[in-house]
């Protein structure tokens, strides 16, 4: 019987390690996705600005080589 008892004990354990496990990689996977679509959002700004501000003044020069 004592050897029943520990396995119902490990198998609880291994469900909630695996469930902070779970929680803990969606978590991440989360927050690196929103940071992804920050960055493609903030090149997109960076462009419109860059081109409402930059093309107004209409002095665009090229590096001299």
């Amino acid at each position: 019987m004592s050897r029943t008892v520990w396995t119902v004990l490990g198998v609880i354990a291994a469900v909630v390690i695996a469930w902070i496990l779970v929680d803990v990689l969606f978590s991440l996977l989360w927050f690196v996705g929103k940071l992804a679509i920050v960055a493609v959002v903030a090149v997109i700004v960076f462009f419109v600005l860059r081109g409402v501000f930059g093309g107004a003044r209409g002095d665009r020069r090229e590096l001299d080589r």
